[in-house]
């Protein structure tokens, strides 16, 4: 059993330590039944993060603030990002002139670029935002055909830079780590040790792997995501997958199959479509992606069992401005992209989650009776064990039977949720309990007419 100090018991010790005092949030943990997180107090923690994995690197203070307002106001409480980063993150200066590292060197940290990332963590603290803190991207340990690097992990420098980072960070209530960097392992390497060893390392900073939280952030991957190497690892907190930049994938499939795995583990994906990504990296023939697919794609997950959903804008994730070279196409300088659609959508994902009793939900495809393609018309449902509630997405407003006797109650309350806008309509239709209906959403017509049924036992 996992305890936490309280954040009172954070200030009185810095003070007396004649330590400073940081902003400070709740800390996150697994919840008992193993499938969500939950703050220090058992809040329900439904994750929505936007990928910002530039943001130590390339932005300065003012940018910081920009930033953090911004995804603050439409409601993100996770930023994922980079210490050392992507695009050249070792041998380009932050805004500030400094490299992370001393010629290079894992075990010879410079103080002086950690101290911009200290300001982040408290600016985010500030905003209610935690930071997924990932140590290094992937092309330090192995560039293979894209990536700046230089490769500079080995097993022993991984622990020795993951343990400098982990105690560094220790009082610090607003970060989850993640290992990996948008690299699988390789087969014949010394990948997964040196990963593992990145993890033991930041275990022992912090002083116990109990008092953090940690994942990997793996390339798309199958069967599962993080799962397929580290599932058994006790460091390992929650799986995470990255679904990749292609649209028309049935990304469901790959959360059930981590969320179906021993011994129970949460799960999410850290990297599905970005808005404004070429679709399959791809511009010229299959153009850039759109909301539509974007939402389909985070319902889809959500409903599957994942206890959160990452976000990711092309032009933000590298800081792109008209000034710097652009990678893959960025249609925007980051700051417009910061207001794209779905940017100001995901919200509504979110609560429309916790608008209902959220620990106990679990999948239920089980209502959905009429045969389905894996293809963009993918109904899904989803519901709480008890039977209280049930939701159905519907992306493209086509019709299905539904089964309603795995819901408690007599009669079922059916309400409309817009996934556009968070507005919920409900004219007082009810169904009978027993047996199956026929549904069909308010509009129809493919891709952008998609809805959640929301039904409610009475």
């Amino acid at each position: 059993m996992k305890t936490y100090p309280t954040i009172l018991s954070f200030f009185f010790l810095a003070m007396l330590a004649g330590s400073p005092v940081f902003a400070q949030l709740p800390r996150l943990k697994v919840s008992d039944n193993q499938r969500f997180l939950v703050t220090e107090e058992g809040k329900p923690f439904f994750w929505l993060a936007d990928t910002a994995w530039e943001l130590f690197h390339r932005c300065d203070r003012d940018e910081v603030g920009y930033y953090l307002d911004k995804r603050a106001e439409q409601g993100f409480n996770v930023v994922q990002a980079v210490a050392l980063a992507e695009i050249d993150g070792l041998n380009t200066p932050n805004a500030y002139g400094e490299r992370p590292l001393v010629e290079n060197d894992p075990a010879r940290p410079n103080p002086a670029y950690f101290e911009h990332i200290d300001y982040v963590l408290d600016k985010a603290a500030e905003k209610g935002i935690y930071i997924a803190l990932l140590p290094t991207w992937g092309d330090k340990v192995f560039k293979n055909n894209w990536g700046e690097g230089p490769e500079i992990f080995n097993p022993e420098n991984a622990k020795e830079f993951g343990k400098w980072m982990g105690d560094r960070y220790k009082n610090r209530t607003n970060i989850i780590w993640v290992i990996g960097g948008d690299r699988n392992p390789r087969e014949n390497s010394d990948d997964v040790t040196i990963w593992r060893q990145l993890a033991a390392g930041i275990g022992e900073g912090i002083g116990g792997l109990e008092k953090g939280l940690m994942t990997f952030h793996p390339q798309p991957a199958k069967p599962g995501g993080s799962s397929n190497w580290f599932h058994q690892d006790e460091w390992l907190d929650f799986n995470m997958h990255q679904t990749g930049h292609c649209p028309n994938q049935p990304t469901y499939k790959i959360i059930s199959h981590d969320y179906n795995l021993k011994p129970t583990k949460p799960t999410l994906d850290g990297e599905p479509l970005y808005e404004d990504h070429p679709n399959c990296f791809n511009a010229k023939e299959l153009g850039h992606s759109v909301p539509d697919d974007i939402r389909r794609i985070m319902y889809w997950n959500v409903f599957a069992g994942a206890f959160g959903q990452t976000y990711g804008c092309h032009a933000v994730w590298q800081m792109y401005t008209n000034e710097r070279k652009p990678i893959n196409m960025p249609l925007r300088p980051w700051k417009v992209a910061l207001d794209l659609p779905m940017a100001s959508q995901v919200i509504h994902l979110k609560n429309l989650m916790l608008s209902r009793p959220f620990l106990t939900r679990v999948p239920a495809q089980e209502m959905v009776r009429t045969v389905q393609e894996d293809d963009q018309h993918y109904v899904i449902a989803t519901k709480d064990s008890a039977g209280t509630y049930a939701m159905v997405y519907f992306p493209t407003g086509k019709a299905v039977d539904l089964d309603l006797s795995h819901l408690s109650g007599s009669r079922i309350k059916l309400s409309w949720y817009d996934p556009r806008t968070g507005n919920l309509y409900t004219d007082g239709t009810t169904a009978e309990k027993s047996g199956s209906i026929t549904v069909t959403p308010p509009t129809s017509g493919g891709k952008g007419h998609d809805w959640v049924l929301v039904l409610d036992s009475e």
